[in-house]
This record gives C-alpha cells, structure tokens and sequence, in this order.
C-alpha cells in the first residue's frame, strides 16, 4: 500500500528517519522517479528501489540495514526472501501521480494481493 513517511518530531534516531533519508537519495539519483518501492524485512534489512511512471525501475535496487556497515547474514544469503517480508509500499514523489497510474504501479512493482 502507498504510504507517506514522516519524521518524528524528537532528537532520537528512528528507523523511519533513516528510511526516510535513503529515500531522498534514490529520488535525487533518479530524475525520472515517481516513487521508491520499498520491502521491510523481519531482521531489519530494507530493499529499496526507484520506479518510473511505467513501473520500470529507476535506479538500482538497494538494500541495506540501519546502523550496520552491511546487511544480515541471512539476507546475504537469501537474497532478503519474499517469506521475511513484514511490509511493502510505494513512498511516492510529489507531485503523485494519479490514482489510476499509482494503482497501476503499485500492482506491477509490488503486486496485486497487497
């Protein structure tokens, strides 16, 4: 599902702020994004990936950890699989695209059975 992420209000360090910022970096890498898809996994591991107003990727899909210098080893060696998946979403750039365009995106990248 679509979703908006805000920053906390406080000084203290949050997984959202830091998925927040990885965000901003993919879409100033990637002129042609309309949004970031993004999976969370039950280790903490984030994949992330821009998606263009096709659906097509963007820019390359990135995965990494909040405050680790690497992944987890168990998504190193499964690739982060589609079974430890605890949330998916489309963060989308502004302006959004249309209803029937996100929705169009959001069942190719993510799928139909949200």
């Amino acid at each position: 599902m679509a979703k908006k992420l805000t920053p906390k209000k406080n000084n203290t360090y949050s997984a959202e702020k830091g998925e927040l910022a990885m965000i901003e970096g993919i879409i100033e890498g990637s002129p042609d994004a309309v949004g970031v898809a993004v999976i969370r996994y039950d280790c903490g591991c984030r994949k992330m990936a821009a998606v263009n107003k096709s659906g097509e990727p963007a820019s390359e899909i990135i995965m990494y950890r909040d405050h680790a210098e690497s992944i987890c080893d168990q998504c190193k060696e499964d690739n982060g699989s589609y079974m430890r998946m605890i949330k998916q979403f489309i963060y989308w750039n502004t302006p959004e695209p249309d209803e029937y365009t996100k929705k169009m995106i959001i069942d190719k990248v993510l799928g139909t059975e949200q």
